[in-house]
């Protein structure tokens, strides 16, 4: 019975570590319609903080936050020198909006692995105690 249940535990833990793998790169996605930046850039805001890192399909990376977005074209100004780009729509790539780590994320992921660390420990234990 100890050996199922040990066993059960490590299948668990294992399951849950490569779901998260699986999950995390599906996530990613290679190339967006001009209306999919267009919501992106919208979704980001105006302002400082409505930080960006764009790629263009000429492949250059710009990042910097949105000045202005219009119907056509949006206004990134750069992060470091605050100059203004004027990006159209149908030349980007790729949008990632750059809003930092949230601390629910944080003490999520924190108290994930906790989990875990706990779940595995109480397999090996179970393990190695005697029959």
């Amino acid at each position: 019975m100890r050996k199922f249940l040990t066993l059960a535990l490590l299948l668990a833990f294992v399951q849950t570590q490569t779901g998260a793998v699986v999950f995390a790169a599906g996530a990613t996605k290679s190339a967006q319609t001009p209306d999919d930046a267009k919501v992106k850039i919208n979704r980001a805001g105006v302002g400082e903080k409505a930080r960006v890192t764009v790629w263009l399909k000429d492949g250059t990376k710009h990042k910097g936050y949105v000045a202005e977005h219009r119907e056509v074209d949006f206004v990134l100004r750069d992060r470091k020198t605050d100059a203004p780009s004027i990006i159209a729509y149908r030349d980007v790539a790729k949008v990632d909006i750059n809003r930092g780590h949230s601390t629910a994320r944080n003490v999520t992921l924190g108290a994930l692995v906790g989990v875990s660390a706990f779940l595995l420990m109480i397999g090996i234990a179970i393990g190695t105690s005697d029959d």
